[in-house]
């Protein structure tokens, strides 16, 4: 994704949702949304690089360099999200 985008910043994947577990931040996919997954050709396991059909709740952070977080959004509905301003604004911030 940096490399496609041409990204001066890391991005990070949490695959298998572990770390998503550790925070309290992931959810199990209930039957009848696997089935909907399914009749679109999502194969959530094979993207999540293990077998549990999780997901994590959307979250954003905003990390300095000595690692502390500066900014925090998550939400467990994934329509409500921080708009590109306030992420902007957060990294002006830090500098």
């Amino acid at each position: 994704m940096g490399e496609k985008h041409g990204l001066s910043y890391a991005i990070v994947r949490d695959e298998g949702n572990g770390y998503a577990a550790r925070l309290g931040l992931r959810f199990t996919v209930p039957d009848y949304l696997r089935e909907v997954y399914t009749k679109f050709s999502i194969d959530l396991p094979r993207l999540n690089g293990e077998q549990s059909w999780t997901l994590a709740m959307p979250a954003r952070y905003v990390i300095d360099r000595s690692g502390r977080v500066v900014a925090a959004d998550c939400d467990p509905d994934y329509t409500n999200r921080p708009e590109p301003e306030k992420t902007l604004g957060d990294l002006r911030a830090i500098g």
